[in-house]
């Protein structure tokens, strides 16, 4: 098995687009803001230069991060999975019932960097998604959520 972490197809195409975009029209804004706030004469009072440069300096940052993951991850394209068991593996769409309350949550699992609760993606390395892992359609599990233990049913089963 590999030891380089996974990541989806869709998660490193979406990321790949951020990269392009901060090492694009991003930078070149910035550059530019730069430049103005330097016309504008003394550098060691001029906030606007310092914030240019701090944005710059976080431009800069998130491109070298995005490079790493996107280098260093294992892509997974999902839609070519072969899951004839029927198990949840990574990259599996879940739809689960909350048994008590009988509220409907759908979740993808995904890579750590291309997770996104408020999109419905939770890492492979999440208490969730550790706990659906291996577990089939129709199974009910116990989750430890910090306000407490929930049980889940598993609804459905996708790879998309």
């Amino acid at each position: 098995m590999s030891s380089r972490p996974p990541m989806t197809q869709k998660g490193a195409d979406r990321l790949r687009g951020e990269l392009e975009h901060m090492k694009g029209p991003k930078r070149q804004a910035i550059i530019a803001a730069v430049a103005e706030a330097r016309a504008h004469g003394d550098l060691k009072e001029n906030a606007e230069y310092h914030a240019a440069r701090e944005e710059h300096g976080f431009n800069e940052g998130r491109i070298a991060e995005l490079e790493a993951a996107l280098s260093n991850s294992e892509i997974i394209d999902t839609e070519r999975l072969n899951v004839a068991s029927g198990r949840i593996v990574f990259g599996a769409i879940v739809d689960l019932i909350d048994v008590d309350t009988d509220t409907a949550v759908t979740y993808q699992i995904v890579g750590d960097v291309e997770a996104d609760i408020k999109k419905g993606l939770i890492a492979v390395s999440s208490p969730i998604a550790r706990a659906l892992i291996g577990k089939s359609e129709g199974d009910e599990f116990d989750f430890t959520a910090p306000n407490g233990v929930k049980t889940y049913s598993i609804e459905k089963v996708r790879y998309v």
